[in-house]
């Protein structure tokens, strides 16, 4: 052949002609000739990779322990637990295994937060008082709160007071105390099923463990009136089961 053409193709360099062929090959052009006409105009659709599944709710039910200390680790360390939080301040239960009584108390305060117990300052003054009262050391009573974190102006959900319940429940089964007693409305309608004016005055079985409902010593300080009703809760927490 001659001609103009074969003059520019004569000036091309082997590396020219390898660098042109590949970018016709990049831009579609993969055969000299094609039987069927094609549209260079249309998009070319890539196929979309797969969309990753969603993560799965982070499990707010705590995973089996065998031992309270188990337990406690955990309460200490998830960050899945109900109304966990990077700002949400935690507080640990306190007290012996097998203890002579367990106060399972609300969702603590900042005054509890600051005593850093589940039921501080004049609370837990009061507290003390009440178990002296029932011939209990102080010594001989386990303290924990539904939730352990202090989080200002939230509410506990529905959802987080049933997983709560669920935890509160292990706790006490591990913890192994003789006898409960609930401390405030959260409790009571956690583990009853039923606000507080409803949940006292009666005895209760929470996994094996005799149980009573009364006020949260915050709730006396602030109503002293209702300490009779609340003395009267003691003494049915004591009466003999036999």
């Amino acid at each position: 052949m001659g001609g103009e053409a074969d003059t520019i193709g004569a000036d091309l360099s082997w590396a020219e002609a390898h660098s042109a062929l590949v970018w016709w090959l990049d831009a579609g052009v993969d055969v000299a000739i094609q039987e069927e006409p094609r549209d260079w105009l249309k998009p070319i659709h890539k196929p979309r990779p797969e969309a990753a599944e969603p993560a799965p709710p982070p499990n707010l039910e705590q995973p089996t322990h065998d031992t309270l200390a188990e337990l406690q680790d955990w309460l200490a360390s998830s960050t899945q637990l109900p109304l966990a939080s990077a700002t949400a301040k935690r507080i640990m239960p306190q007290g012996p295994e097998d203890a002579a009584i367990m106060l399972l108390a609300d969702a603590p305060t900042l005054e509890d937060f600051a005593s850093g117990q589940p039921i501080g300052g004049e609370s837990w003054e009061l507290a003390k008082r009440m178990l002296a009262a029932i011939k209990i050391p102080v010594d001989q009573a386990y303290s924990a709160s539904l939730s352990c974190f202090h989080v200002p102006g939230t509410r506990m959900s529905p959802a987080d007071r049933e997983a709560c319940a669920e935890i509160a429940r292990n706790h006490i089964r591990l913890a192994r105390p003789r006898r409960l007693l609930l401390l405030g409305d959260g409790p009571a309608q956690a583990l009853l099923g039923k606000p507080l004016p409803q949940a006292r005055g009666h005895a209760h079985k929470i996994e094996g463990v005799r149980a009573v409902a009364t006020f949260h010593p915050r709730q006396l300080l602030n109503q002293p009136s209702n300490k009779s009703l609340a003395w009267k809760d003691l003494l049915l927490l004591m009466e003999d089961e036999s």
